[in-house]
């Protein structure tokens, strides 16, 4: 059981309840703030607890889980995630989402996303580690400035939010650059 433990924050797997806390708020919970924030034009169909529950077995490396839960004092409040773009150059994509906007701007996002960078760049030998986003979200896109990333690509008004548009937005560090900042 992978479990790092932070300062505020600790990233486990996830154990049945935590699927079933995190199922609540990214399908269940009326405000639904993250999802202003996490890829807000992207359309999510709503799906199963148990499809939900199948998605959390996904494995990046054997023994290596695609996301694991942010917990906070025992309770889940989001997790971390990463997925392949490419197996043959050694690249994966990762993000965060915090539900619990109670949590957000206290550093735990920060804090957590970089646990799950080091985490990846510690436990698997990825050559570089990206994440997209939208130009609005600007609490992510400097958190991964924070962290070592370089803005790469900024693709001019590719996404839209509430009727208006936004460039889509490519960050990312090589495993060269993480050994010299682990910020």
């Amino acid at each position: 059981m992978i479990k790092i433990k932070g300062n505020k924050v600790l990233l486990t797997e996830a154990a049945a309840n935590d699927i079933d806390e995190l199922y609540f708020w990214k399908f269940e919970e009326k405000a639904q703030e993250a999802k202003k924030w996490n890829g807000p034009y992207i359309p999510e169909k709503k799906i199963t607890r148990e499809v939900y529950q199948e998605e959390w077995s996904e494995e990046i490396f054997p023994g290596i889980p695609a996301s694991l839960v942010i917990k906070i004092d025992g309770k889940a409040i989001g997790y971390v995630g990463a997925y392949w773009v490419d197996k043959n150059t050694n690249w994966l994509e990762t993000g965060i989402v915090i539900y619990d906007s109670t949590y957000w701007n206290g550093g735990y996002d920060f804090e957590a996303y970089k646990m799950w960078i080091n985490f990846l760049f510690e436990s698997t030998e990825i050559h570089r580690l990206g994440m997209s986003t939208w130009s609005g979200n600007i609490r992510m896109m400097k958190a991964a400035e924070k962290l070592g990333m370089k803005e790469e690509a900024r693709i001019r008004e590719a996404r839209m939010v509430n009727g208006e548009y936004f460039d889509a937005i490519k960050m990312g560090i090589l495993r060269k650059e993480w050994e010299k900042v682990k910020v």
